[in-house]
């Protein structure tokens, strides 16, 4: 999982609109855009201002941030295991997002 989506999920997730997230961590509107696009990469004092407004340890949103790969021959079973999970993690945020995305229709 990429850190852009990361931090576009934690936000959909807080049901926080780009404006809204954007006042909070003082940068304008096209940033969060995009950050969450991809486009650019936000410093680490954004996303410890991320950490900050959502409650979650910057060591977190790395750790769900990690691209999921296919497990390549030699990696050990702990790295397995973390991907796995971080996999489950997010496919769990990106239901609930779509769940709330039906429910405002």
């Amino acid at each position: 999982m990429l850190l852009n989506e990361t931090l576009r999920l934690l936000r959909v997730f807080h049901d926080m609109k780009q404006n809204e997230l954007a006042t909070k961590l003082d940068v304008s509107n096209s940033y969060i855009s995009e950050i969450e696009k991809g486009n650019r990469t936000p410093s680490v004092e954004v996303i410890q201002k991320y950490a900050a407004i959502f409650k979650i340890p910057v060591s977190s949103i790395m750790f769900f941030s990690e691209n999921v790969r296919e497990a390549k021959q030699g990696v050990d079973v702990a790295s397995k295991a973390q991907n796995a999970i971080a996999s489950k993690i997010v496919s769990f945020l990106k239901t609930i997002e779509e769940r709330t995305e039906r429910d405002e229709e």
